[in-house]
């Protein structure tokens, strides 16, 4: 009897290492294309409004004022994408900014909105009055645009794109802030109005050892405030069925 053949097997069905967003092509999103250079808009016109309020020097010391530039910047080119259907920006970059948003509102709202003498970006001796220019530029730095940003993330982002390994590297840009931070305190005369931008931070009133215990127990929260963000982005739901 003539031997038969051999039956083939079922072939194995592998998981393939190539992600679904490296097949799938993105699609053209104009909304979150609008969103996203509205957000863009409204933070340069923050950072544009203090500088015409403040000395370009002290207004670009500011780790707000920093911050509004990365996300003008990030959500530029994030809105780019969107409307012409490229790829979206690294989740490490838009994991970093949308920290930095976070964190520029937090620290303003917990620490500095209800500090005596009222916390203030300018050489003005009177606080900010609500609704005047200053008081308005505040709001936008340290409410607006961080809302819109979190907004963005919630609602027009896919989940589970952040990472732990991330949280380390974004912890990068705060230290290296510090370091400019009181350099620029050492560097500048005694007597210079805002010596030291942040009342927690401030060596000439509570000294070095205050002042770097304060800076590490704010890089402590920062990196849990890093992963939680990232424990959230991986338990919310996917805003939308596709990619983008």
């Amino acid at each position: 009897m003539p031997d038969l053949p051999a039956v083939p097997a079922t072939p194995l069905l592998l998981p393939a290492p190539v992600p679904a967003t490296a097949v799938v092509a993105p699609i053209r999103r104009p909304p979150v294309a609008v969103f996203r250079f509205l957000t863009a808009l409204a933070a340069a016109a923050g950072v544009a409004l203090e500088l015409l309020l403040g000395t370009p020097a002290r207004t670009l010391s500011y780790f707000s004022v920093q911050t509004n530039i990365l996300v003008a910047v990030v959500m530029l080119m994030s809105a780019s994408r969107a409307w012409r259907a490229r790829r979206p920006l690294p989740s490490s970059v838009a994991g970093a900014t949308l920290l930095y948003a976070v964190i520029t509102a937090l620290v303003y709202h917990l620490l500095l909105a209800h500090t005596a003498p009222p916390f203030a970006m300018t050489d003005a001796a009177a606080p900010p009055a609500r609704w005047h220019a200053q008081w308005a530029t505040l709001q936008v730095l340290h409410l607006l645009v961080p809302a819109a940003v979190v907004l963005d993330w919630l609602l027009l982002t896919p989940a589970a794109r952040l990472h732990l390994r991330q949280a380390a590297a974004w912890l990068l840009y705060p230290l290296a802030y510090l370091a400019f931070y009181l350099t620029r305190a050492a560097l500048l005369a005694p007597a210079t109005p805002a010596h030291y931008l942040y009342p927690f931070l401030d060596a000439d009133t509570d000294g070095y050892r205050s002042t770097l215990a304060n800076a590490l127990l704010t890089g402590l929260a920062i990196y849990a405030l890093a992963v939680l963000l990232i424990a959230v982005d991986h338990t919310r739901p996917t805003p939308t069925r596709r990619r983008v």
